[in-house]
């Protein structure tokens, strides 16, 4: 058995119990857990958010070492340095064999639970459950990375990193010379403020309602800031201030990317309408279920463009990991700096504490 974090109940407090990993199935693996960000799907999921399949074991932006192969497997080996991911891409499903196995709509986990001790079933965040001390994952659920990368820095690729850096480099397409707005600079909009600084973009605008997010994304790569509480305070006239700023700070024309890292009806009006003629709007944000949009539908029509969502930053694993924790360790990508803090496992509730108050990026639990 090993130590691990669960949420028991919608909105208790976290506990540390003994979880039972079993033996891998033919396709499994185990993989002791060096590393693991915290991130504010673990807290969706201890809040009740996301289902009620509760109890959970929580965690899932985890680096580490694969301790244990089940008989099957082909795709790692003992010893090997692994982030773990959410999409192990089938190769069989219709997205996969149209080529676009970022799509996967049948992706694979582990064929067997962990439990607590007295036999109750856990339910894996993300299908992963890393806030462990090992956990039991599929094979395609683990990507090599360079093993000399630190895993408090490589594990954040798992969720959060690469869902804001892939909004902005794969969904978005962000090219050299284009403009990007980023309303709302949590750890994932950030995020895409580095992934759009990547891509070359010369005016990067980033908007929140907080300055000191909105210094941490200059630091990232933002240009330009815009704080959108203290243009609704002084607001005038019809047209929304924080359109008419990204606006003005783009020639009167729009950005040619606005991405949503918030998720919600009226931050998506702001990226719809902030956007240059035929521009692009990427949603990463993840929308509440009862959030309802409405747009007149011949704006749709007239502003031409695209409207996205971005799952996963539309990454693949196998591609995507590897290259940005070279880019990492090269010092052409700041991943390191998203990490604010660690802890041991015993500091998840806190950590959930000072997510809700804007102080972190990332904790990152390190268990070695």
């Amino acid at each position: 058995m090993v130590r691990g974090i669960i949420a028991r109940a919608k909105g208790a407090p976290v506990e540390s119990v003994e979880v039972v990993v079993p033996a891998p199935g033919p396709h499994d693996v185990v993989v002791r857990v060096d590393a693991c960000g915290v991130c504010h799907t673990d807290l969706a999921y201890r809040d009740g958010d996301i289902d009620d399949s509760f109890p959970f074991l929580l965690g899932h932006e985890a680096a580490g070492v694969v301790a244990e192969i089940g008989e099957a497997v082909e795709h790692v080996a003992v010893g090997d340095f692994v982030v773990l991911n959410w999409r192990a891409v089938c190769g069989e499903c219709r997205a996969c064999r149209r080529g676009e196995p970022k799509y996967c709509f049948d992706t694979h986990n582990a064929s067997k639970p962990m439990t607590l001790a007295d036999g109750t079933v856990l339910e894996p965040a993300l299908g992963i459950g890393a806030f462990c001390e090992a956990t039991l994952v599929h094979e395609g659920q683990c990507t090599k990375v360079d093993p000399e990368a630190d895993p408090a820095v490589a594990g954040l690729l798992g969720c959060g990193m690469m869902a804001g850096i892939g909004a902005a480099i794969h969904t978005g397409a962000v090219a050299r010379g284009e403009s990007v707005a980023v309303i709302g600079c949590g750890g994932v909009g950030t995020a895409a403020i580095a992934g759009a600084r990547l891509a070359g973009a010369t005016r990067i605008i980033a908007v929140d309602i907080d300055d000191t997010k909105l210094d941490t994304a200059r630091r990232f790569g933002a240009t330009d800031t815009v704080n959108s509480r203290e243009l609704a305070d002084g607001r005038t006239g019809e047209e929304d201030p924080v359109v008419a700023r990204i606006r003005e700070l783009t020639g009167g024309f729009g950005a040619d990317v606005v991405i949503d890292a918030v998720g919600r009806p009226e931050t998506y009006r702001q990226a719809f309408y902030a956007r240059d003629l035929a521009g692009r709007v990427v949603l990463v944000g993840v929308p509440a279920p009862e959030a309802r949009l409405d747009l007149p539908l011949a704006d749709v029509f007239a502003r031409g463009g695209s409207l996205k969502s971005s799952w996963y930053g539309d990454c693949l694993p196998e591609h995507d990991f590897p290259m940005l924790v070279d880019l990492s360790r090269q010092g052409r990508l700041p991943l390191a700096d998203f990490v604010t803090e660690r802890i041991g496992l015993d500091g998840v509730e806190d950590a959930f504490a000072a997510m809700r108050d804007g102080g972190v990026l990332r904790s990152v639990v390190v268990n070695r």
